[in-house]
């Protein structure tokens, strides 16, 4: 997993008819971003739902919440939608698994492992987590700390 100190490496997610997010969307603000396994899954399901109860104070913090997948942009609409949640989703389908490969969370099986990474406004990893299981959700308690640099 990548780790804090490195620069974010290059890399392009897809969202719903938008133009692609890239590594130059990183720079000039704190980004959160929320890599899970499987939208509908209900892990992922609970914690974008915490994580989105939150926004608000993800906001004073300075940090825009993003949640990365290898679902296409379809389904994370989908997901989205069901959820009724404000969370922008980012599609890693296509090359599938390329930027989670890059970041270091890629499962062999095809699928992002549940992680966190924040980015720094200069485009540098700040912190960075790597969920023990696929069945364990981060709380947020542990991005504000890292937002806080406790």
């Amino acid at each position: 997993m990548i780790e804090a100190g490195r620069s974010a490496p290059a890399f392009s997610l897809a969202r719903h008819e938008s133009p692609p997010f890239t590594e130059r969307d990183l720079r000039g603000g704190t980004t959160v971003l929320v890599f899970y396994p499987f939208a509908f899954s209900p892990v992922c399901t609970d914690q974008l739902g915490i994580y989105n109860e939150l926004l608000d104070d993800f906001a004073d913090e300075g940090a825009a919440v993003y949640g990365v997948s290898c679902d296409s942009t379809w389904s994370q609409a989908a997901f989205r939608r069901q959820l009724g949640i404000d969370i922008e989703q980012l599609s890693d389908f296509w090359p599938h698994g390329r930027t989670s490969g890059a970041f270091g969370v890629l499962d062999p099986g095809g699928f992002a492992h549940r992680a966190i990474v924040i980015v720094g406004t200069d485009g540098v990893v700040t912190w960075s987590h790597l969920s023990a299981s696929l069945d364990e959700l981060p709380g947020p308690n542990l991005i504000f700390d890292a937002l806080a640099g406790v």
